[in-house]
């Protein structure tokens, strides 16, 4: 078994399921050419278990597959967020006043 997300035609996802990836690939759950593998333990780049670390970050709804990073991006959390190329995470800057 593992965690699949399936995507859009504009790469967001809209459902993460687990499932046997024959099952993927002989279409059980739509095109397959719509899911891509995501990793319940990869966040940031980095494994938990120190494994291969699978798109950066575990998919959730709403997140955009990027085909050119391989990666899974979180929605941008505001409009002065600034995206981590090596942990494909948002990042904000606090301004301490």
């Amino acid at each position: 078994m593992a965690n699949f997300a399936q995507i859009d035609e504009n790469n967001i996802v809209t459902k993460v399921i687990v499932a046997n990836k024959h099952k993927i690939d002989n279409g059980t759950f739509g095109d397959p050419a719509t899911f891509v593998q995501t990793s319940y333990n990869t966040r940031a780049g980095e494994h938990a278990r120190g494994r291969i670390p699978l798109r950066k970050n575990y998919a959730g709804v709403g997140y955009t597959y990027d085909p050119v990073r391989d990666a899974f991006i979180p929605p941008k959390p505001n409009e002065s967020a600034t995206l981590n190329e090596e942990t494909c995470l948002w990042e904000t800057s606090t301004i301490a006043e």
